[in-house]
């Protein structure tokens, strides 16, 4: 995949530094317990402890304070990846998906609104909630931003035997997807449907619409890719081999063994391989739409 003389997104807040504080401050509790007690003790401390909070809920890590990086993480945000090839990598892909997006949007008279990509380590605090690398990238419609950490790709290629720079980018593209559903009301639409039936397989069926619509959406990214002559020869090979890694049926096959339907919230390994083509075939919202 042609991606390094691709301009850089400046959506991306690089929240690793922060994640690393936090991770540092957890295991030093024998430091930070005598520090809440004595700001428990007066009247100041509590406000300052609840102000700590606070901040932590928005994405703050107030633990910086410990180390003296606190008042320096605005600029780590914004150059922490110069010198990360993966998060240029993952910068350059985002900005691919703006332009492809902005365009489509603008054919159809509409503006693009663009979602930020937060870039984490170990565990995030989103719009959505607090969530661990363990469930791995996500896109939140709370604050309209996709969460990964980079470390998923190395999990991608080593435990799923996915490898390749272009299956990374369909994995960022398919959140980035769920992103468009976001606001074609997609999102809501599904979700007022879940909340209608207490039937987890109902439930499971509609949310495997909303993934492989994603995947969808990601071919039409890659369609486009193709078109700028920005794909590689086996570069889509390694896209599918991605959708297929992570098929639910894949996936319940090499963890537990057994195969059940009703529970997949993704789609089949051809079912994901399916959509992707979809959009990548034909560069068109409308092969994208769904029967509910």
């Amino acid at each position: 995949m042609r991606w390094r003389d691709s301009r850089q997104s400046s959506n991306v807040d690089d929240r690793r530094d922060k994640s690393s504080v936090a991770q540092s401050g957890l295991g030093s509790l024998n430091m930070l317990v005598p520090i809440v007690r004595f700001l428990i003790g007066s009247k100041i401390g509590r406000i300052i402890l609840v102000v700590g909070v606070v901040a932590y809920f928005f994405g703050y890590n107030p633990l910086a304070l410990l180390d003296g990086s606190f008042g320096t993480n605005s600029a780590k945000t914004n150059t922490a990846y110069d010198n990360d090839e993966k998060a240029q990598f993952v910068s350059a892909v985002l900005a691919q998906t703006e332009d492809v997006w902005g365009d489509i949007f603008k054919a159809h008279g509409a503006s693009y609104p663009q979602p930020k990509l937060v870039l984490f380590r170990g565990a995030v605090s989103s719009g959505c909630g607090f969530a661990s690398s363990q469930t791995g990238p996500f896109y939140c419609p709370a604050d309209q931003k996709v969460y990964i950490d980079l470390g998923f790709y190395d999990e991608l290629e080593n435990k799923y035997k996915a490898a390749g720079d272009f299956a990374q980018a369909y994995v960022l593209s398919h959140e980035v997807g769920h992103h468009v559903q976001n606001l074609l009301g997609t999102l809501d639409k599904i979700n007022q449907l879940k909340s209608r039936t207490r039937n987890e397989a109902e439930q499971n069926a509609l949310q495997v619409k909303v993934e492989l619509q994603a995947d969808c959406y990601g071919g039409i990214w890659a369609h486009y890719m193709q078109k700028a002559k920005r794909v590689e020869l086996g570069d889509l090979d390694e896209a599918l081999n991605a959708a297929s890694a992570i098929g639910d049926d894949t996936l319940q096959k090499k963890f537990q063994g057994y195969v059940v339907p009703d529970s997949f919230t993704h789609g089949s390994a051809e079912q994901r391989k399916a959509w992707f083509k979809k959009g990548f075939e034909s560069g068109n919202l409308k092969a994208c739409n769904f029967e509910l």
